[in-house]
């Protein structure tokens, strides 16, 4: 059948097979193919752009997935018993303050050693063992935000992470912060009952001018009773991957969650702090996502 296919198909060839233009394209058909090349660059290139973003944003994500198992087996080996996400700021004067996953009160002060050398609080804190003593997946790759040493130059801050401020508070208390009093704070992995650990984050990237204590602090103001005319930041969540932060979760997964709401991510001031809180920011759907991975009432 196919040999009585091929024999009967007509010869589409014109011109003698000796003619030098046998193979040829006509201007014409050069100018289209131009063209059709022009058009797939230009489709193309906005691909390519994102993909360097895209790459960052897995790195991201498996820095974060590093960071949480880290998390995980601290527990595993320490009775179920989960480290702070933050310090009391009282530092060595409070003896439970060693069991916060880290010190680092990040600024822009080249004095301030915790901002760039790891040795001053990452390598001292207890995850550090279990993280395969990796520095680099306490930062996102898209965060490049350093402190100027005068005679060293630039040198990259140590975290773009921080933990979710529930897991522990600060050392184990609620840090005398109003809304934070009637919700739970968590000191076990069995006691993430409620939301449950799929639904509990862990870690985020937080971007770099409100990062500062090792907590990101999610305010629950118009959780309970429900009142989205209340709803506030005191921390600033990060915004690096497509407006969108890495979170990691209680139960070892992550995801790549994009922010809705611009009031989420106002512009970055370069070299400095953001200061104001709390900063009102009613009806945004993007504290109702944090607040409802977060925590939950007592």
């Amino acid at each position: 059948m196919s040999q009585m296919k091929l024999k009967n198909c007509p010869n589409s060839s014109k011109r003698p097979a000796t003619s030098p233009f046998a193979a040829a394209f006509t201007f014409v058909e050069l100018l289209v193919i131009v063209g059709v090349l022009g058009l797939l660059l230009s489709l193309l290139i906005p691909t390519m752009s994102k993909s360097g973003l895209s790459s960052r944003a897995f790195q991201c994500l498996n820095n974060n997935r590093q960071l949480c198992n880290a998390w995980r087996m601290y527990a595993d080996d320490s009775r179920d018993l989960i480290v702070y996400s933050s310090d009391d700021g009282t530092g060595a004067t409070n003896p439970t303050n060693q069991y916060a996953w880290t010190w680092t009160h990040l600024d822009f002060n080249p004095g301030n050693r915790a901002n760039w050398d790891i040795t001053y609080d990452i390598t001292l804190r207890p995850l550090w063992p279990y993280t395969g003593r990796n520095a680099s997946i306490y930062r996102c790759p898209s965060d490049q935000s350093s402190v100027v040493i005068p005679g060293n130059g630039a040198r990259l801050r140590v975290r773009s992470m921080s933990m979710n401020v529930y897991l522990g508070g600060f050392a184990g208390t609620d840090g005398g912060w109003p809304f934070i009093t009637p919700y739970r704070i968590y000191l076990k992995t069995t006691d993430l009952t409620s939301p449950g650990p799929a639904k509990t984050f862990v870690f985020l990237d937080q971007r770099f001018d409100a990062i500062n204590w090792g907590n990101i602090l999610v305010s629950m103001a118009g959780y309970n009773p429900p009142n989205p005319a209340a709803y506030e930041f005191e921390d600033l969540p990060g915004m690096y991957h497509d407006l969108g932060a890495s979170f990691s979760f209680a139960d070892g997964h992550t995801e790549l969650h994009r922010w809705t709401d611009p009031r989420t991510m106002p512009p970055i001031p370069l070299g400095q702090v953001s200061n104001g809180y709390p900063i009102p920011s009613p009806r945004n759907a993007d504290i109702a996502w944090l607040q409802d991975h977060a925590t939950r009432p007592k």
